[in-house]
């Protein structure tokens, strides 16, 4: 896992945590604004996935070009 993706979890954990206290102590703007952390963490996550991808299909090509 790189670190994009690791920055990704720990946004979409401390988002997790922020709604859930939100909507524990009735807060509704902690809880949209965890929602909001949340839903950023997954999209961080995502590129960073989606740039380890294509750095390890670049890899592979660049592999096959040199056989």
């Amino acid at each position: 896992m790189k670190n994009q993706e690791a920055r990704g979890k720990v946004t979409k954990l401390k988002g997790r945590l922020k709604e859930a206290t939100g909507i524990l102590s009735g807060d509704r703007k902690l809880e949209k604004e965890g929602s909001s952390q949340r839903i950023e963490g997954a999209i961080q996550e995502g590129v960073g996935t989606a740039r380890r991808k294509v750095g390890q299909l670049l890899g592979d090509l660049g592999k096959k070009i040199k056989k």
